[in-house]
């Protein structure tokens, strides 16, 4: 254990700093040797360290909701390459490097604080083995080895014997009862915090893998605590379930002032934003701006809730404008019907069509289907105007095309029927 703790001594050593500057602060208050003294410093090391890493949780967010995103086309890359894993994986590749997207980043947030959870862990593994570490030395050793939380050392585990126990001035049963409480807040809260996840903040209208594995895990890391969590010792069992705690705050608000798309906390929230837009008239602040723009900008592509919300805004008179702000009147360029066309009222006004040459000179048909009379004026089709032919070349043309006038009266819209009898022509 000293080799382990002198190779990783660039983690332990600054852990174990800020252990003993928080311990200073408070055991000037509830005393050197409580277990408030050391269980506080335990808690602020851990918001501390969940403040640095708030950055890495904004990007874990960005990263999941543009993997939700995607869950679709790789699907799609998944059955065309099934049967070729390179192709697959290259494809796959090729799909993230154009999105700008890393599977990675959703784990960021763990895989930031798993070195001071190492650390810490073989710290307190250090105090009940009774071995300096860092810039704790014996004298702030022995004030360690003294402080109880809820009469169980800091450095006891479940798994310890009985003498083992007894040498920390502990009751077995007293230590086993306080690790076992520990074990299931600390896995209740992994639970919890997994579940509103896939409750409240996952986009319903797509159904992907992601979501199955996202529920497998929702059931897989609770366990997972509870089977590890026997072998942690109680000051380790207060850093994780501070930690979980602060993730699912952290999570809830998350949830609440800033949704996934298409999930039932965006149609809640957008339901809230509803109430108080039209109620005061605008918005307030840059994070209800931010999304009222993104929703503008969407256009067509918007889910059903935010169309329902533009719309409401529509017939509340109030419109909402690309930079996020809401002003009175009705912007025809957002308003949406529930399927995505344009609003009644809003919709641009439809030209009549072009009609052909042939059908202007026929004229409308009545309503019952009947032709209107026929007009006294020709309509035959000629290249020319009526009056540059003479009267005599006109006849002889009709008389040579027998049929024709019918065909050209028929055509043109007039009434069929008997035709009169032409004169014979003169010889």
């Amino acid at each position: 254990m000293d080799t382990i703790a002198s190779i990783f001594s660039f983690i332990t050593t600054p852990v174990s700093w800020v252990i003993v500057q928080f311990h200073s602060v408070y055991g000037a208050v509830f005393g050197d040797d409580t277990g408030w003294a050391w269980g506080l410093s335990i808690v602020s090391l851990v918001i501390l360290i969940r403040i640095c890493l708030i950055p890495l949780f904004v990007k874990q967010i960005k990263a999941t909701r543009a993997m939700q995103t995607l869950q679709p086309e790789m699907k799609k890359i998944q059955e065309r390459y099934k049967n070729d894993k390179q192709r697959q994986s290259e494809e796959m590749m090729k799909l993230y490097k154009e999105t700008g997207t890393n599977p990675l980043s959703s784990c960021l947030p763990i895989l930031a604080q798993s070195p001071f959870f190492f650390a810490l862990y073989h710290v307190l593994n250090s105090i009940a083995n009774n071995d300096t570490i860092g810039v704790i030395n014996q004298s702030l050793l022995q004030s360690a080895q003294k402080a109880h939380i809820f009469g169980a050392p800091l450095a006891a585990k479940f798994t310890d014997s009985s003498a083992d126990v007894t040498a920390l001035d502990a009751s077995l049963t007293t230590v086993r009862i306080v690790t076992a409480v520990m074990i299931v807040l600390m896995s209740a809260s992994q639970f919890y915090t997994q579940r509103q996840l896939m409750t409240k903040n996952v986009d319903t209208t797509v159904k992907t893998p992601f979501m199955q594995q996202q529920k497998m895990l929702m059931y897989v890391f609770p366990i997972m605590f509870a089977v590890f969590g026997i072998n942690f010792p109680v000051g380790v069992l207060v850093y994780w379930l501070t930690t979980n705690v602060w993730t699912m705050g952290q999570q809830m608000y998350v949830i609440h002032n800033n949704p996934t798309p298409g999930s039932k906390a965006q149609a809640a929230y957008l339901e809230r934003l509803y109430k108080h837009v039209t109620h005061h008239g605008k918005t307030r602040g840059r994070g209800e701006r931010a999304i009222v723009k993104a929703i503008v900008a969407k256009g067509r592509d918007r889910n059903e809730f935010e169309r329902k919300f533009i719309n409401g805004l529509n017939k509340a008179g109030l419109a909402a404008q690309a930079d996020g702000t809401v002003t009175k009147g009705v912007n025809p360029e957002v308003a949406e019907t529930e399927d995505g066309t344009p609003a009644t009222g809003t919709a641009k006004r439809q030209q009549p069509k072009r009609q052909s040459k042939s059908q202007r000179q026929s004229g409308p048909r009545s309503a019952g289907g009947a032709e209107p009379e026929a007009s006294t004026t020709s309509l035959i089709k000629s290249d020319e105007p009526e009056d540059a032919k003479p009267a005599g070349e006109a006849a002889k043309q009709a008389a040579s095309k027998p049929g024709a006038g019918g065909r050209s009266k028929a055509q043109s819209g007039q009434r069929k029927g008997p035709q009169r009898p032409k004169s014979p022509s003169k010889k």
